[in-house]
């Protein structure tokens, strides 16, 4: 596991510290801003907030370990989270082209990372 990656989620986590970054892994690149786990706890739990009787429990137990991360502190992280997201895979366009995506991955499935994000012309 790269030391110095770690060292970016942990502070995204303790200290709600963001930084944009492309990912390498097994071959794709995933390009986002990084986010601590709570946030993206958060913003998965506003997904279910509105639906049915289950989706508004997982909205709940979502909101529930958004407050554990938050009072743990992430200090093992194992995962990094990003939003505004995009998923490059060979050359075409990235997926999704929403920019409200946000993606969770394992930290020791990360082969390579270069600090910004990319940023593709529609020329």
């Amino acid at each position: 596991m790269d030391d110095l990656l770690l060292t970016f989620v942990k502070a995204a986590n303790q200290h709600d510290f963001s930084l944009d970054i492309t990912l390498n892994i097994n071959g794709a690149l995933i390009s986002g801003t990084t986010i601590s786990a709570q946030r993206y706890l958060e913003s998965l739990s506003n997904v279910f907030e509105e639906g049915n009787e289950v989706s508004q429990a997982i909205g709940e137990k979502l909101s529930a370990s958004s407050q554990s991360a938050k009072e743990n502190g992430e200090d093992t992280a194992a995962f990094i989270h990003l939003k505004n997201a995009q998923v490059y895979n060979g050359d075409s366009q990235p997926t999704p082209s929403d920019s409200e995506f946000h993606w969770r991955g394992k930290i020791e499935e990360v082969d390579g990372f270069f600090l910004g994000k990319i940023s593709v012309d529609d020329k």
